[in-house]
């Protein structure tokens, strides 16, 4: 209850990116010091934005490029946010850049990234290496992979010989992923309608799942989930995902590796299944509400609806929310009754790491862009 109630003091905060100006413009040579919630990596102050835009509390952002030289904080991109929606303080200092959160200009929730980015690397995230005559060459071949969302390519004149003209793609999550999810009374919790894989032209299938069934194979990932379904949409949005077991008590959802043979065994409250990257599943857990089920975090605002089917449909109409808690009339705690609570997580690509590397290329997947 008290989890809930910070909540929503934290969203109260949040809503204020709502009620703001669309602000676009970069401020170069200004620092937005302290108010930081979390720093990340970006391979420029474009794509910093957008983090930022995309992140369910940042409100506004400094950044530190390639160029930085006063410590090693090359590529920080430091996500804020404050109590007034405002910087506390505007400092003038040479190199950075600071701006604004997007969310107030309604962006598009999937942000096209066209640029390349000579001498910078990508590192960690492969999934696959291919040759590729150039870089690009080598972003068509990561545009065609759902799989693939950022790219390094290492050019005719990089150092080791036998690694030249090598495309490596990589992975980061392109569905929503949920940072909490845990049983509370009271509470309903569910998806937008937008948090299935696109499976364009694919053929209907039913989705294989084994009730009461444990894999016994290594994960190579454990992360929460909602339902069954949702953790196999999880899976087949893996790139080496070979099948999931879920794991109802708490709500764990248990990636596993190619092993040499699927070992089934029964266990009461699990269930596996296999991912479905080659055809179109059933998406039924999306209309599923999930009563006594809170997901925590990630809230970016909230609005008071009469019920939860109500709160479903906010959600869906909001091109931002990717999933929602509402907190039923009966709650314990007075002030947050019939409070609908809309959540995001970051989707677009995103490299672990930025490094300074000559004769690489790297970049991003334009299929956002079409």
């Amino acid at each position: 209850m008290k989890t809930l109630f910070i909540l929503g003091v934290l969203l109260s905060i949040c809503s204020l990116s709502l009620s703001q100006e669309c602000r676009e413009q970069l401020l170069e040579d200004v620092d937005f010091p302290g108010s930081d919630i979390q720093t990340v990596i970006s391979p420029d102050v474009d794509h910093c934005q957008q983090l930022c835009t995309q992140h369910p509390a940042c409100l506004f952002f400094t950044y530190l490029p390639a160029e930085w030289t006063q410590n090693n904080r090359n590529f920080f991109c430091l996500l804020k946010s404050s109590s007034s929606g405002e910087p506390k303080v505007k400092t003038p200092v040479q190199g950075v850049t600071s701006g604004f959160s997007l969310k107030p200009c309604r962006p598009d929730p999937k942000p096209c990234l066209p640029r390349m980015y000579p001498g910078l690397d990508f590192p960690g995230a492969d999934y696959r290496a291919l040759f590729t005559e150039d870089a690009e060459e080598c972003r068509r071949a990561c545009t065609q992979d759902p799989a693939c969302q950022f790219f390094n390519f290492q050019n005719g004149r990089f150092t080791i010989e036998n690694l030249r003209y090598t495309c490596y793609l990589k992975f980061s999550w392109a569905v929503p992923t949920l940072p909490i999810v845990e049983r509370k009374a009271g509470v309903v919790s569910g998806f937008s309608k937008k948090a299935e894989t696109p499976q364009w032209g694919k053929p209907v299938c039913q989705g294989k799942l084994f009730l009461n069934t444990n894999i016994t194979e290594e994960n190579v990932l454990v992360l929460p989930a909602a339902s069954p379904g949702h953790c196999q949409n999880l899976c087949s949005a893996h790139t080496v995902c070979a099948s999931f077991t879920f794991v109802s008590d708490n709500f764990n959802c248990q990636l596993k590796v190619n092993g040499n043979a699927m070992i089934l065994k029964a266990k009461a409250g699990v269930t596996s299944g296999l991912p479905a990257r080659f055809c179109r599943p059933d998406n039924s857990w999306v209309n599923v509400a999930l009563e006594g089920v809170d997901f925590g975090g990630s809230d970016i605002r909230f609005e008071v609806t009469d019920d939860a089917a109500s709160c479903q449909r906010t959600c869906n109409e909001d091109s931002n929310c990717q999933f929602y808690t509402y907190v039923k009339p009966d709650f314990p705690e007075t002030s947050i009754r019939r409070r609908c609570f809309l959540k995001r997580a970051i989707t677009m690509p995103a490299p672990p790491r930025v490094t300074k590397v000559d004769n690489v290329v790297s970049g991003f997947q334009l299929r956002n862009c079409l």
